[in-house]
């Protein structure tokens, strides 16, 4: 600044900069105000913060041998700036402009949906927008670059909320005809409850195919092994028409994208046994073969690591998911490099798209699916309301539910080609009825084995099972109470059986012993008889016992009886409370096929892998689960076996 005084002119300037500087990237910085005119002001000045100075030190002048002017009068006193506002206002602003900072920058499901619904196309791949990155919404993909998505994090970390985010997006994105959704809970949660129907309500999402709550490894092995025999109808299907991808399909030939969601994946790997091994197969080739299939997999695990099953596998299979999501504890799925700029709070997560590699992060916020219930509500129901005429709702497999003969449509005597014993629900896609048939081949009888009092209810429900498949009179049914746990049930099943019709006998084990005599030497009058035998170990004595004339045993007449009966309409049903029980009554475990159906309950796999001649036998005893066995099939199958209403499995404990 000169040392004369400024003129009017160069005030104005002064104030024209103030007010147009900022714009332009320019400060001003001056000291002194001068007046050309006394009585004058000078031109009004933009935004400036004023800076007082003591008076009392005006005069001082510059230090010594550090000059700030030319005439050494300067500017060398302190500067004493205004106080501080008053507490109560910066308190004030602070809240107002916080409450507009979280409003700005809330974000909710509803902001992530399309404003119209079904509106997009599947044939290049999926697109939903899962949250944003800054004031920037994120889009992720199924599609050629990314076809499947790994998610990791601690417990806590919002797996679950993220994963809602996802599949009500698109939902809200996709029709019926362009998205299925196969989803899978193996945790002790409800992850995927909202989307299948239930008593309260009838409402379910059109896009689910199939749902698992708290699932059991072998229903996750036969949703894995449905999603293969799906790559192989899709296979034939692009062989048809000379295509290689989903996308190249003709339009006459619409086949819609799958989305399979696995939380907790890593419970299909426990331990190292043949189910485990499988799992890891299929999951690898529906990887590799899924992305021109357009059957997609999202992974959702808090780890991936220290599977025993994956040991040399882990890079051949998780190498196929170019889309990685680490929520807060979750750094491992982004691969070895250190992690800078983690997800460390509730509600965001690192996203990348190039399988972990570095320089590829994405830190994105997500909503709580459930912080609006209502709202979320309203667009399930109103996903359900536009589903299209005959959308059959989701197979539902519930792992905490007990299964009952009276809620399963049970075969008439008109639609009875040959009857069969329903013994529980299998642990299958369809959920369909466990049964076994009981046709004229030797052996065709029914053996339930275990301590578990399950083993009463699942013969009370064989037994209750066989009265619809017969007319009124046309079969006789033998009971034998023999251990005082079943005399309820056994009554339960008398009354049953009469109830439909049919004459019932209640013998004891000297009454068992002789029936069986008598049926051993021929056939009865009538044409079908059934043995319903509660506690056969507990007639070993009587069975025992040779006749002092034929000098045949009980146990004799059981043997032929189990060889020879099917044929003359004779069939037993037993509950055996011990394997070895079992081998003795049947002379041997060389004589295991005379009874060809068996039920086993809470037996351990060894024992029962030992008796069947059956190594790396895949079988884990729980309550409310049993392996239906049939040898002449060669057939195993997990189940959940039936009981009376009322009884819970897991009160046996």
């Amino acid at each position: 600044m000169a040392a004369s005084a400024p003129g009017p002119r160069e005030l104005a300037r002064l104030a024209a900069l103030t007010h147009a500087g900022p714009t332009a990237g320019v400060c001003v910085l001056f000291a002194g105000r001068a007046v050309t005119t006394p009585g004058q002001a000078p031109p009004a000045l933009g935004g400036t913060t004023e800076i007082r100075l003591d008076e009392r030190y005006a005069r001082i002048g510059d230090p010594p041998g550090q000059p700030f002017s030319d005439d050494g009068t300067g500017l060398a006193v302190p500067v004493l700036l205004d106080g501080d506002p008053p507490a109560p206002a910066v308190q004030a602003l602070a809240d107002r402009l916080g409450a507009q900072v979280r409003r700005d920058t809330a974000l909710h499901l509803a902001d992530l949906l399309p404003e119209r619904r079904w509106t997009e196309s599947a044939r290049a791949g999926l697109r939903t927008v899962v949250g944003r990155s800054g004031r920037t919404p994120v889009t992720l993909a199924f599609d050629d670059a990314t076809p499947h998505w790994l998610v990791g994090g601690r417990t806590g970390a919002g797996k679950t909320v993220f994963l809602l985010d996802v599949l009500y997006g698109l939902a809200a994105r996709y029709s019926p005809a362009e998205l299925q959704l196969w989803l899978l809970d193996f945790k002790e949660g409800v992850s995927f409850t909202e989307f299948v129907p239930t008593d309260r309500d009838p409402s379910f999402l059109p896009h689910a195919r199939a749902v698992g709550v708290e699932s059991d490894r072998e229903y996750g092995l036969a949703v894995l092994r449905e999603l293969r025999r799906e790559l192989g109808r899709r296979a034939g299907l692009f062989k048809r028409h000379g295509v290689t991808k989903l996308a190249d399909l003709p339009d006459t030939e619409p086949v819609p994208r799958t989305v399979a969601v696995i939380d907790e994946f890593h419970v299909l790997f426990a331990g190292n046994d043949r189910l485990a091994r499988e799992a890891v197969d299929l999951l690898e080739e529906l990887a590799r073969k899924g992305r021109s299939y357009g059957v997609h997999l999202v992974l959702a695990s808090q780890s991936t690591s220290g599977v025993e099953a994956l040991y040399g596998r882990a890079e051949s299979l998780f190498g196929q998911f170019a889309l990685r999501v680490a929520l807060p504890g979750g750094e491992p799925v982004l691969g070895p490099r250190g992690v800078v700029g983690g997800a460390t709070r509730i509600g965001t997560a690192v996203v990348n798209t190039a399988a972990g590699a570095a320089g590829a992060d994405i830190l994105l916020r997500f909503p709580d699916a459930h912080a609006d219930a209502r709202q979320l509500a309203r667009l399930r129901y109103e996903l359900w309301d536009a589903r299209p005429d005959g959308t059959a709702p989701p197979a539902v497999f519930r792992g905490y539910a007990t299964a009952h003969l009276e809620d399963e449509p049970t075969p008439s005597a008109a639609s009875t080609r040959r009857p069969a014993v329903l013994v529980g629900r299998t642990v299958d896609v369809a959920g369909s009825t466990a049964r076994c048939d009981l046709d004229a081949s030797p052996g065709r009888h029914l053996a339930v084995v275990g301590t578990s009092a399950t083993g009463g209810h699942v013969l009370r429900a064989a037994a209750l099972s066989l009265a619809g498949q017969h007319r009124p009179g046309e079969a006789e049914f033998v009971l034998a109470p023999l251990v005082a746990a079943a005399d309820e049930l056994a009554d339960d099943t008398a009354a049953g059986l009469k109830a439909a019709g049919h004459p019932v006998t209640q013998v004891d084990a000297a009454g068992l012993r002789a029936r069986i005599g008598e049926l051993a030497a021929g056939p009865g009058e009538r044409s079908r008889t059934y043995l319903v035998l509660f506690g056969v170990d507990a007639a070993g004595a009587a069975l025992a016992a040779a006749d002092p004339d034929t000098y045949r045993s009980g146990h004799d007449d059981l043997r032929a009886l189990l060889r020879e009966g099917p044929g003359r309409g004779v069939h037993l049903l037993g509950w055996w409370r011990g394997l070895r029980r079992l081998a003795d009554d049947l002379g041997g475990s060389q004589n295991r096929d005379d009874v060809a159906c068996l039920v086993a309950l809470n037996v351990p796999a060894d024992d029962l892998g030992l008796y069947l001649g059956v190594t790396d036998l895949a079988w884990t005893p729980r309550p409310d689960r049993a392996l239906l066995v049939d040898r002449h099939a060669q057939r195993t199958a997990l189940i959940v076996p039936f009981v009376r209403p009322g009884h819970h499995p897991e009160e046996e404990r």
